[in-house]
């Protein structure tokens, strides 16, 4: 099955089953994680020949890895607060984190 990456890093995303926003630090084409960590946690059991995404937690210091069919485009535009996201980006322009190198 051809994996359709449908987000992109720095892009932020809302998660429609459990109603938060995010932005995407890594993408996986398909599932990636342990095999006990799916049994335990993807209740909802989505497709792992699908791609999956690491996501910072719009007012939260938490991680997550949500499939890519819990997800939709947000189109807020605001930042995501967080506080790794000076550890991934270096700024937000027009609703989209940017990886350059960061300048101090």
């Amino acid at each position: 099955m051809k994996n359709n990456i449908l987000f992109t890093v720095g892009q932020t995303v809302y998660h429609k089953h459990f109603n938060y926003r995010g932005v995407i630090i890594d993408v996986d084409p398909k599932f990636m994680g342990s095999e006990n960590w799916y049994e335990k946690v993807a209740k909802s059991r989505p497709p792992k020949d699908q791609p999956w995404y690491h996501i910072l937690v719009d007012n939260a210091s938490q991680q997550t890895y949500v499939a890519q069919r819990h997800l939709i485009d947000d189109q807020s535009e605001d930042p995501i607060n967080n506080p790794e996201i000076e550890q991934h980006f270096s700024g937000f322009t027009k609703g989209k984190y940017d990886l350059g190198l960061r300048i101090n």
